[in-house]
């Protein structure tokens, strides 16, 4: 994922979170509606997310330092991780409790009947805007990947984070726009307050689904499997290189990947002819893999496996 793609993406949820947060306080302010309360500091809590993002990538740009040789990439990883955890707490726990309050002493929309409604139309138009640019700058970069294949295998945080964000928003203005207009209809507020409880539901499920996701960044994954399988061709099409023994990666950060292998080189080779192969072994690695930012290459002998005779 490029950078600019996903700060675009990020920049335009934040600029209609903020926007939208405002319209749905002051019309929660106006009839008392729990479900615009919850919209409100959803919207709140994803404006404050959105900047966590950019936090993130502005920290994860530092220089590496003696005491983080590998660099700070992974901060990327740990600000989405954070951005979960509020979307759960601030999110979805405060509606499930507005929920719940609700459901417990029901309460009609008695005032300004129309400002609700009106809102989250105009919320709905906004949220739309910038989910459709989180679409544009996915479609970009995911290739042939199917949407789960993308979300569940992005090295990169920031695009699937906001365009989960932006798929919840939008679910739960609708969810919120149902609750709103059953009350209006009926005079029964136990209409808003299941609303609510729906946009609770929606918001846990959504943050745990991405702190599954942010977490085994966090942790550390590989490559994927055509980059693997490419430095792979690159270390074994390499003069005076034997084969390849085995091979770990890992990333370090979205646009930084760590290689390590061992690699097979002949018994006569001398040490000018092992360097002049890791040397030309670590140049075909990047060609195939211009993130392979930290490569390790260690020559040895391939030996047969205990009990099986040489060759």
């Amino acid at each position: 994922m490029s950078a600019s793609g996903g700060t675009k993406a990020i920049i335009a949820a934040l600029v209609a979170n903020l926007g939208i947060a405002v319209t749905k306080f002051v019309a929660f302010l106006l009839t008392a509606s729990s479900s615009m309360l919850a919209e409100s500091i959803h919207s709140v809590a994803d404006s404050g997310n959105q900047a966590l993002l950019l936090l993130g990538g502005r920290r994860a740009r530092r220089e590496a330092t003696p005491q983080h040789p590998f660099g700070y990439g992974r901060e990327r990883y740990l600000y989405a991780f954070v951005v979960s955890i509020v979307l759960f707490s601030v999110g979805g726990l405060f509606a499930l409790y507005e929920g719940y309050h609700k459901l417990s002493h029901p309460t009609p929309i008695t005032a300004w009947h129309w400002v609700p409604v009106v809102v989250l139309v105009a919320a709905i138009g906004m949220e739309s805007f910038s989910f459709r640019t989180a679409i544009v700058e996915s479609n970009a970069v995911r290739g042939k990947a199917s949407w789960g294949e993308f979300l569940r295998r992005s090295k990169a945080p920031e695009l699937p984070v906001v365009l989960m964000e932006d798929f919840a928003a939008l679910v739960g203005l609708v969810l919120a726009l149902l609750g709103v207009g059953l009350t209006l209809l009926t005079g029964d507020g136990m209409w808003d307050g299941i609303g609510t409880v729906s946009i609770g539901v929606l918001l846990v499920a959504v943050a745990v689904f991405l702190a599954v996701e942010t977490k085994s960044l966090l942790i550390g994954e590989a490559a994927g499997s055509d980059a693997v399988a490419a430095i792979e061709r690159a270390i074994e099409s390499t003069p005076g290189v034997d084969g390849l023994i085995h091979m770990r990666t890992l990333h370090l950060g979205p646009e930084e990947l760590l290689v390590a292998a061992k690699i097979a080189v002949p018994a006569a080779a001398t040490a000018a002819d092992i360097a002049t192969a890791i040397d030309a072994a670590e140049e075909r690695i990047r060609a195939v893999e211009p993130i392979a930012r930290v490569i390790y290459l260690e020559p040895d002998l391939r030996r047969a496996p205990a009990g099986v005779p040489e060759a």
